[in-house]
């Protein structure tokens, strides 16, 4: 603590929650559906560079910039994993980030240190402060995330930068870039419909900018619609726009991709066909035999089944109740927000409760844990076989999104697979788009506004019940209780909504340590802003 002026006590900032701070004035709105989004004033990109004196650097970068709906940070993720395992020196930009904003500039697979953050960040803010004005006013939050990692791939000398477009594509502020080696465009679905169109053909236009004039692209099998829009945009810019095939199993000689489900194949085809083109126009003629379709390189293989991804088919048990009683909270954590993504997440995690029971082992790798899995078992043996497992939901997703074609999609998905959810709980999330940085100390709001998690409880009581009773008759089987926060809150047959989620999570500990015969397995989708919230928590 430090002492005020007034002589009252006020918390002393570190350094890296004054960057935090300055970061989070740049947020224009609480959404991302903001008007640079759209292309407003796309132009001033050009005019940032400049002044950070990045024109020349930039025209140097040997860069991958890949596009998407879905996959795109699964298949930037392989890409650096395979060109890092090649000896390359590699940065990597994906967004959003989960926990700390550093998560968005790794290099050689890591998230760049606080000290070099700070560094960069700094050099880019003071500079941008300095030489901004009214008519060229300092550039919106991703816009300026975007300029960073080029000054840090830039400073850093690497020797291939990885760039995932944060939405779109055309207007995206990562499509400054006039040179990439090599693009890519992974699945297309319907996603930010509310900036990119409403068909498949405008999002497929949308993604399509940042095709380069005569530059390779790949793509993955897509929509007719989808796919007929790319190969015009293609034909129009001399682009030779091939379809990447998905990845064969067999090739990996009997071992596993590193990230988890069936469409990951899909990503990691792309994947193969973005290395083998970036390393053949880079002249690395040592990886001339990638042509050959029967094998593939021992560095591809190993880049591929030690790539990671937070957030993503991701496995975590909870580190409270671990302790004393290992594998009965565990988390289930996918950042799926499309339908399409949806049913894959449910797929998933239907599959992995299985493996879980038939193997009567804890089916996670014991993250940040100091004990293996192996050994918890060893500790408690034949005591998780006795208990009951449940499955439960944890849910929130943005006011953008569409519940009906979500939750839908997500149910029938698990109850294919035999798995239904005993009840799913819906939070506000805890990361707010107006500020970057630490939740550890945020306030509980008491006037926070749940009627967008109580619209979800009635998109979920309805599909429970078969879509026969009205929304009236569901909120009369459901009764209001006071949380921890003495809030009201709504809990139904089959749902609750929480007022916040540490609240939620706090209801899941106390479930599982008065009910001594359960093991609750709980699903976290619908948005990675909850997703990162959630491992937060949990991880601590």
């Amino acid at each position: 603590m430090e002492e005020g002026g007034d002589g009252s006590q006020k918390a002393s900032v570190t350094p890296y929650e004054e960057a935090l701070d300055a970061l989070s004035s740049l947020i224009t709105k609480r959404s991302r559906a903001d008007k640079s989004n759209k292309g407003d004033r796309f132009d001033l990109l050009f005019d940032y560079i400049k002044m950070l004196e990045l024109e020349e650097p930039l025209s140097q970068m040997k860069i991958i910039h890949v596009a998407g709906t879905k996959g795109k940070g699964s298949t930037c993720t392989f890409t650096e994993s395979i060109l890092r395992n090649c000896g390359f020196h590699t940065g990597l930009f994906t967004s959003p980030h989960l926990i700390d904003i550093r998560e968005r500039f790794r290099l050689d697979g890591v998230d760049i240190c606080e000290e070099k953050f700070l560094a960069y960040f700094w050099w880019c803010y003071d500079r941008l402060k300095e030489s901004t004005n009214e008519d060229v006013p300092m550039p919106t939050y991703f816009r300026f995330l975007a300029l960073l990692a080029f000054k840090i791939f830039a400073a850093e000398q690497v020797d291939v930068a990885i760039l995932e477009v944060g939405l779109g594509g055309k207007f995206d502020a990562t499509n400054l870039v006039q040179a990439p080696t090599v693009c890519g465009i992974s699945s297309l679905g319907y996603d930010h419909m509310e900036i990119l169109g409403n068909t498949l053909g405008e999002i497929a236009g949308e993604k399509a900018g940042i095709f380069k004039h005569g530059v390779p692209a790949f793509t993955v099998p897509q929509p007719d619609e989808a796919m007929h829009v790319l190969e015009e945009k293609a034909s129009h810019l001399d682009v030779h726009l091939q379809v990447a095939p998905p990845l064969v199993a067999d090739l990996l000689n009997g071992m596993k991709l590193g990230l988890e489900g069936e469409h990951q194949y899909l990503n990691a085809g792309l994947a193969v066909a973005l290395c083998s083109t970036w390393l053949q126009r880079t002249g690395h003629l040592e990886f001339n035999y990638l042509a050959r379709a029967s094998s593939l390189p021992e560095q591809f293989i190993k880049g591929l089944t030690a790539a990671s991804l937070q957030g993503r088919a991701q496995i975590v048990p909870d580190r409270q109740i671990d302790i004393e009683s290992p594998g009965d909270l565990v988390f289930y954590l996918d950042g799926a927000h499309s339908p399409e993504s949806m049913e894959v997440c449910a797929g998933w995690f239907s599959l992995a409760i299985k493996e879980d029971s038939q193997q009567q082992n804890l089916n996670y790798q014991p993250q940040d844990n100091s004990r293996s899995s192996h050994e918890l078992i060893q500790r408690h043996p034949g005591e998780r076989s006795r208990k009951n497992s449940a499955q439960i939901l944890l849910f929130n997703c943005m006011s953008v999104r569409d519940p009906q074609l979500l939750l839908p999609r997500l149910m029938k998905t698990c109850a294919n697979h035999g798995v239904h959810f005993k009840k799913a709980l819906f939070v506000p999330n805890l990361s707010v788009y107006y500020k970057v940085g630490s939740h550890d100390s945020l306030p509980i709001d008491s006037q926070v506004d749940l009627s967008w998690q109580f619209n979800l409880q009635r998109v979920w009581e309805n599909l429970m019940q078969g879509n026969q009773g009205d929304a009236k008759s569901i909120d009369a089987d459901c009764e209001e209780v006071k949380d921890a926060t003495k809030l009201s809150v709504k809990s139904c047959e089959n749902s609750a909504v929480f007022s916040s989620l540490p609240i939620a999570i706090k209801w899941l500990r106390d479930t599982v340590q008065q009910n001594q015969s359960i093991r609750l397995q709980v699903l976290v989708t619908g948005s990675l802003h909850l997703v990162g919230d959630v491992l937060k928590l949990v991880k601590k």
